[in-house]
């Protein structure tokens, strides 16, 4: 049922300094390279095209941010000016071709105008979520070595200002390589000070500034390094490169998301995540649509009716968010009162994504909205959609709890261990045969081995999705669960292996083990267990509450890391490994099979006693 694609022809759709004559370098698998011989550049294919072509005045860009009580809007031009400004700074500070820059920002224009800024000169930005704490930060500044970093003073919450620029300097402070200069928005919310010969203030380096043009690059050349969750919690750098991803996320904004240009697409995501890269700055950008950048919340900024305000305020057309924010909306508004307050008229689709839909969510979403509500499925590796009903070239029927059917240009398929296909309605490995289409990742930033290692090794020929599931005699597939120990916590994946190593140096746990329990508003929340050394006489409580301290420091709170339990032991195999699986069957109070190696199934009695009640 796998439908293709004529890359080439979808190529010609974009702006080209060389055009490619060559479609696919197969020659070193699973290193593929798409055109390889074309030069181009993501800032031009954003902006630049669209202002040549007429469209200058059309909005590109929107801020909309409660939590500030402030807005505005972007044209092409106006952004396009803004870009070439910041360009020039960026270059006034030494960035170049090749050169890494950092970015943690809060969800502000800034954040959008850094990216493409790098992007036009063809420099390699990384954007780090904004809610990541000093040593995450620090980790990643030393894998990348950025020339310069861009940063902003505060970050809002809707009850807090949180300061962005003590965490920075700590990260500094903590890594090995020193970025050479930040550049910093200071927002009246919260000032921060300056360094002296390393901070630059952003405003005045942008007033001073010559515009800069458009650098162009090989087709290959690395867009960006996007860091996720390795389950070692040493973070994975995904590089997408330049051509492949202007490509792809040009032809899924009208074949999968249906929008037209100068149509309002809105992405409720973060910057600091793939789906702020693909759709909330490149997509909707590369094809001309106007995108929505959210500084707020679906509750609390102000109520649960802060969506459906956008939506009117704006037009938007389509909506794309993860089934969390609508949990939340539900949870504080489970009649939809507040919907009936607003004129949702333009609003054409929900696209949910980013954790597993739950069939009670999606017909909640469907009875509230009356517009098609589609669940779909991908990775911040493949950089854009693996499976979804596309509305731009066929609506295909919705079946709650699939994401339908592989994308055109993705051959998805069923293997058991053995690395073979299996039968309709059998669960086994998810896996995409070879080669990915355009804007999948094609390497990580500088661990090639590890990037064949991970994700090309298990099942030669195929990319691992590290996701377990079935396909349908209909073709529909249908993810189950993850088949390692990362977790999503609201869209979010964590790494508990990364939680782990923190509860493991506090100096009274003489072992631990942390697994991903469902809950209903975050989709899963991390559950510590830790098991004391011997003698320790200290209060249980003092400690649970020491450990907890710790991983909001070293994690940050993004990982919602609240609720942990002392053990006397914990359930192990013969050989040594944890029985996490079974642990959160336990949590999740569902059934399962006893481990055949497992080596005192009394320990899962205790387990149960304590987590099972207590979920």
């Amino acid at each position: 049922m796998t439908q293709s694609v004529d890359w080439m022809r979808e190529a010609q759709n974009i702006h080209w300094f060389e055009t490619p004559k060559q479609l696919l370098d197969d020659s070193n698998p699973p290193f593929y390279r798409w055109f390889p011989d074309g030069v181009t550049n993501a800032c031009y294919n954003a902006l630049d095209v669209h202002v040549a072509n007429g469209r200058g005045n059309q909005a590109a860009l929107i801020i909309d941010s409660p939590v500030t009580q402030h807005g505005r809007s972007y044209s092409y031009a106006e952004l396009l000016d803004v870009v070439a400004h910041c360009a020039g700074a960026m270059a006034a500070q030494g960035v170049g071709m090749g050169d890494r820059v950092l970015i943690y920002m809060p969800m502000i224009a800034e954040a959008v105008i850094g990216m493409l800024a790098c992007a036009r000169l063809g420099a390699v930005h990384s954007v780090v979520f904004g809610g990541f704490a000093s040593n995450e930060l620090a980790v990643r500044i030393d894998d990348a070595a950025p020339k310069l970093i861009l940063s902003a003073s505060c970050g809002i919450e809707p009850n807090r200002v949180v300061a962005y620029k003590p965490l920075l300097d700590e990260a500094i402070d903590l890594a090995a390589h020193k970025p050479a200069a930040c550049l910093l928005v200071q927002r009246p919310e919260l000032l921060c000070e300056m360094i002296p010969g390393r901070d630059v203030e952003w405003s005045a380096a942008l007033a001073k500034a010559e515009p800069h043009p458009c650098v162009p690059v090989p087709s290959n050349h690395p867009l960006y390094i996007l860091y996720t969750s390795g389950t070692t919690g040493q973070p994975k750098g995904v590089v997408r490169d330049t051509a492949g991803g202007i490509v792809a996320l040009k032809w899924s904004m009208k074949s999968i998301y249906n929008v037209e240009p100068g149509e309002v697409f809105w992405a409720a995501s973060d910057v600091g995540w793939v789906v702020g890269h693909s759709y909330i700055v490149y997509g909707p950008l590369f094809a001309g649509n106007t995108t929505l950048l959210y500084e707020g919340k679906p509750v609390g900024t102000p109520d649960a009716g802060a969506f459906w305000r956008v939506i009117e305020q704006h037009k938007v057309s389509v909506l794309f968010t993860a089934p969390t924010a609508f949990r939340a909306i539900r949870k504080e508004d489970p009649d939809a009162r507040l919907i009936h307050e607003y004129d949702l008229g333009s609003l054409k689709a929900l696209f949910l994504a980013g954790e597993r839909c739950d069939p009670d969510t999606l017909h909640w979403a469907e009875e509230q909205l009356s517009v098609p509500v589609i669940d779909h499925w991908w990775q911040t590796e493949t950089g854009w959609p693996i499976c979804a009903n596309c509305l731009g070239i066929e609506a295909l029927p919705v079946v709650p709890g699939s994401p339908a059917r592989a994308v055109p240009g993705y051959d998805v398929v069923v293997l058991n261990e053995q690395g073979e296909p299996v039968s309709d309605d059998s669960i086994g490995a998810l896996a995409i045969k070879l080669p990915l289409p355009p804007g999948n990742f094609t390497t990580l930033w500088n661990a090639d081995e590890r990037y064949e290692q991970a994700y090309f090794s298990r099942f030669p020929g195929y990319y691992e999705t590290g996701d377990a599931g079935y396909i349908d005699d209909k073709g529909y597939v249908f993810v189950m669960a993850r088949t390692d120990d990362v977790i999503n916590v609201a869209g979010h994946r964590l790494s508990t292996g990364a939680m782990e190593e923190v509860l493991a140096a506090h100096h009274d746990v003489a072992e631990c083990a942390v697994i991903g329990v469902h809950d209903a508003l975050k989709g899963q929340l991390p559950l510590g267990l830790i098991v004391l050394s011997d003698g320790v006489s200290r209060s249980e409580d003092e400690i649970v509450s020491e450990v907890i301290a710790s991983v909001r420091h070293s994690i940050g709170p993004v990982a919602a890391f609240k609720r942990c339990y002392v053990v006397r032991r914990l359930p192990k195999t013969r050989s040594g490994k944890i029985l996490r699986a079974t642990m959160r069957s336990i949590a999740d109070g569902e059934s399962f099979k006893l481990p055949a190696t497992i080596d005192d199934p009394a320990i899962l009695d205790e387990i149960a006693a304590l987590i099972g009640v207590q979920a």
